[in-house]
């Protein structure tokens, strides 16, 4: 009987106080991205850095690695998303949802401004391992270089007036032994 009533406290005080939105993850540990949408051809794709933007699919990104990799390594540091590099340089990533922004997702080098309209703070992986900016996720949108996919961020129907764009959600996926890159801008 008392194991029952312990259960019970414990289902009790658990779903009164419900489950986190989003969890930020911690400041050391660096992870790579999948995109999740079945049945698509995103479908368990590593994102990608290239030319200041993120992408899934890319034959290569390009990236100068310290070990043969295809695919990006971020970590979140004060809510800011930031690519895994080799130089040390600083590599953030950022979201420009202004109209003329239209949702774009991009990464520029520490010694490079960001625009007007560019935010970096709001990073975090949300419940289910979902990353989000501000709790919003990302979409893929096909014919970008080299036959990969651009990544955005959700709420605008063709963003950078891309068209066949899919709503995808992610996983990410933490590494203890990261690759660091310095992606091109």
């Amino acid at each position: 009987m008392q194991f029952k009533t312990a259960i019970l406290a414990f289902t009790l005080a658990f779903t009164a106080n419900g489950l986190p939105a989003s969890t930020a993850a911690a400041a050391d540990s660096t992870f790579g991205v999948i995109a999740i949408r079945s049945g698509s051809l995103v479908q368990n794709a590593g994102f990608q850095a290239a030319r200041s933007s993120l992408f899934v699919n890319l034959a290569s990104q390009n990236a100068s690695c310290e070990d043969e990799s295809n695919y990006a390594t971020f970590y979140i540091e004060d809510e800011e998303l930031h690519l895994y590099t080799v130089s040390g340089l600083t590599q953030t990533v950022f979201v420009d949802r202004s109209g003329m922004g239209m949702g774009k997702v991009g990464y520029v080098n520490c010694t490079t401004q960001l625009g007007r309209n560019s935010e970096t703070k709001g990073w975090a992986v949300g419940y289910g391992g979902n990353l989000e900016f501000q709790g919003i996720g990302f979409q893929a949108c096909p014919g970008s270089i080299d036959g990969g996919w651009s990544l955005w961020l959700q709420g605008v129907e063709k963003p950078g007036f891309n068209e066949g764009c899919l709503g995808v959600s992610t996983n990410v996926l933490t590494t203890d032994e990261p690759i660091g890159c310095d992606y091109t801008t």
